[in-house]
């Protein structure tokens, strides 16, 4: 759990510590800005901006009744990032497992990707799919004959 917020506490005191030096050296804005930067790196590289992750286990128990695909990720990937805001809305639809709260799911990644615990890691149908195109993770999720 705490290796997930690592990196958005990181961010935060980083940008804490520069931003009030600038302040105390009369730079109040810059020091704002900074700030609101950092912070904002913080809250995109943390498990805030996904949906609610779920065990690999109920993952592939929903996915069976459902239909819809397994998302392997991880907090601070950029893939993962770009894949989530790509989705927008339609990210809420699929099961979203976080590889670094769940042992069963990073080994599940590393036996899909030769060892590697590769990030994203989509599974649709029981195949895993590495880094796909958002496009075609959108199509995964349309009714037959509609497009997504």
């Amino acid at each position: 759990m705490m290796r997930a917020w690592l990196l958005p506490i990181l961010f935060l005191a980083s940008g804490t510590a520069v931003a009030a030096g600038l302040m105390v050296r009369g730079s109040t804005r810059e020091g704002v800005v900074l700030l609101v930067a950092f912070a904002l790196l913080a809250v995109l590289n943390s498990p805030l901006v996904f949906p609610r992750s779920i065990s690999a286990a109920e993952a592939r128990r929903r996915s069976a009744a459902d239909g819809r695909p397994i998302v392997f990720w991880r907090p601070g990937c950029a893939y993962c990032l770009r894949l989530r805001f790509r989705l927008r809305r339609r990210a809420r639809r699929l099961h979203w497992v976080d590889i670094w709260r769940d042992p069963e799911a990073a080994a599940e990644v590393r036996a899909a990707n030769d060892g590697n615990e590769t990030v994203p890691t989509v599974v649709v149908a029981g195949k895993p799919h590495t880094n796909p195109d958002p496009a075609w993770v959108r199509q995964q999720l349309a009714p037959a004959g509609r497009p997504g």
